[in-house]
């Protein structure tokens, strides 16, 4: 689905412009998205499997929740609305924890360059998984997967067939702060 977004400059601020997605993704532009990490008092984060019909990465396991922020949209406001989109799931924005801007960049092939400042979060998954409601267009599956394995799996990208391939230290960042919360 297309959509308006901000343009962001290579420092993530915002430039005043705004532009389609496919035109951000087609040519390279900067702009900004949320990422949701939701994690369990038992030491579980939630993965979610990206759709098969995904033009990035399709069918591998990414963060909980993600998506673009639209044009002129609040960071929080998008959050919620992604999350109740993706997962099914109704939260505050008090339940937020912002742990910080990550700068992406990853050019997929001549006309897909992606280019984001991912604005991410952790929250607290309070509801058991069978509550969740996928979203069937952009979720293949959902799954709890303890720290220590996820952790395993994403740091030096043991397992990169599984994973999308975020930097190393994106991936420590999320595993510490969701450490400093259980």
């Amino acid at each position: 689905m297309d959509e308006l977004l901000d343009v962001l400059d290579t420092d993530g601020n915002y430039t005043g412009e705004i532009i389609l997605k496919s035109v951000a993704h087609q040519n390279g532009i900067f702009h900004p998205t949320v990422h949701i990490w939701f994690y369990t008092k038992t030491a579980k984060i939630l993965i979610q499997q990206r759709g098969s019909a995904k033009n990035i990465f399709p069918l591998l396991w990414d963060v909980s929740v993600a998506g673009h922020i639209g044009a002129g949209e609040e960071i929080l406001t998008s959050a919620l609305r992604e999350i109740e989109e993706e997962i099914g799931l109704s939260i505050s924005e008090t339940d937020l924890q912002k742990i910080g801007v990550f700068k992406s960049r990853q050019h997929h092939h001549n006309t897909l360059v992606d280019c984001e400042f991912h604005h991410t979060f952790i929250c607290e998954l309070k509801v058991p998984l069978g509550q969740l409601t996928k979203q069937e267009s952009e979720v293949e599956a959902l799954d709890l997967i303890s720290m220590t394995k996820f952790a395993e799996e994403t740091w030096g990208m043991a397992n990169i067939q599984k994973y999308v391939p975020h930097d190393t230290e994106y991936y420590k960042t999320i595993i510490k702060a969701i450490k400093e919360k259980l």
